[in-house]
């Protein structure tokens, strides 16, 4: 009788959470930004003082913290080598302090207090459907909420996009976060949810695909997390996860590891060399539609280049890769003029120092035809 009271208790402080983010989304949208995080720590507060706080005291967490390290690092192997096929974004202006502040510090914070949260409540009514029914919709509708106030419903398109790029990851997000809560404890959520909700907002290069297929890896990628995890805690054998399970694991997380940063290093431009898809015909024969090329920097080393040489440059926000056809010296400054084989005439503008992103190293045939296509859909 009494643990059936204590759930109730808790199934009446859910309601009353869910009805506050309904009159907030209907009516205020006030919580957003670090609203969001004092929200969070009063309903902590809150919950601590009613139903007081239970100590995480799950096994595995180590042994399903390595399985996270492996499925995410395959997982970004996998994202960016598409991305020689659905072309690269550059992150946003994420590394100052301010966007430090606004974003990727607000975000953690997020995450920490939620899955904290998720916690606690979870360990409270493990035994009551209903409760964990209303924790998981009120962890669903609290991730709207969190993203209500930067999207604006202006038409039913619109609505679509919010339901298929948030609501749906969402769903997908919290049904993993809730069934490995009660299996793993909060810190394990955090390690996985920080990671997959962070990167766009530290790795400095990020593939760029369409809304549909944000959603679709959005969506599945949980999903097959969730799945994995279940069969993990299916194995009931002890020795066999710690002994020959953790080994093996180990050795394949280093080796994705090294994989993962070495491919994004490698085509966000920070090694001496990296790779571009090339977009027109303009340098047919020596390079065709859809070929990708190898580019060397060449750090401020400009005297090395000569007439002849095919060199990147970004102009109107585009990369170009033409030939040198002149090169022209005035006080110390190199200008040059530059054209596609195939063109008939030289290009109708000057390239200065700074617009040139290196030159042309080696030509890899066709494998950046996907993205050509993709582009010109």
């Amino acid at each position: 009788m009494r643990r059936k009271n204590a759930y109730l208790r808790i199934e009446i402080f859910l309601i009353m959470l869910l009805l506050i983010l309904g009159i907030n989304s209907m009516f205020y949208n006030f919580l957003s930004n670090y609203y969001m995080i004092a929200f969070l720590i009063i309903v902590l507060v809150i919950f601590k003082i009613f139903f007081g706080f239970e100590k995480d005291r799950h096994r595995y967490v180590k042994d399903i913290i390595l399985n996270f390290v492996i499925y995410l690092l395959t997982f970004f192997i996998l994202y960016y080598l598409s991305g020689l096929i659905i072309t690269f974004a550059r992150s946003g202006n994420y590394y100052t302090l301010s966007g430090f502040i606004n974003y990727t510090l607000r975000l953690f914070c997020y995450i920490v207090l939620r899955e904290y949260l998720r916690f606690q409540f979870l360990n409270k009514c493990d035994d009551s459907k209903i409760a964990s029914l209303l924790v998981l919709l009120f962890f669903i509708f609290l991730d709207i909420t969190n993203n209500l106030y930067f999207y604006s419903f202006s038409d039913k398109y619109t609505t679509f996009l919010f339901f298929a790029l948030y609501v749906f990851p969402f769903v997908s997000n919290n049904i993993l976060a809730s069934f490995l809560s009660e299996k793993v404890g909060y810190l394990p959520c955090i390690f996985f949810m920080s990671i997959i909700t962070l990167y766009p907002y530290v790795l400095p290069i990020i593939p760029n695909p369409s809304k549909y297929i944000t959603s679709i890896v959005n969506v599945i990628f949980p999903i097959i997390v969730l799945y994995k995890s279940y069969v993990f805690f299916k194995k009931e054998d002890d020795d066999y996860i710690q002994r020959d399970y953790n080994k093996r694991k180990i050795s394949m997380m280093f080796i994705c590891l090294i994989v993962t940063v070495i491919l994004v290093y490698f085509i966000s431009g920070y090694f001496k060399y990296h790779a571009l898809a090339v977009a027109s015909g303009s340098m047919v024969p020596a390079i065709d539609k859809g070929d990708v090329v190898i580019v060397e920097k060449i750090n401020d080393n400009y005297t090395s280049l000569e007439v002849g040489d095919v060199i990147a440059f970004k102009y109107s926000d585009t990369i170009i890769i033409h030939r040198i056809v002149n090169i022209v010296v005035d006080r110390g400054e190199y200008f040059f003029y530059t054209k596609g084989d195939s063109n008939k005439d030289a290009d109708n503008f000057v390239i200065e120092n700074d617009m040139i992103e290196g030159i042309v190293k080696m030509r890899i045939p066709y494998i950046g035809m996907p993205t050509v296509w993709l582009n010109e859909v």
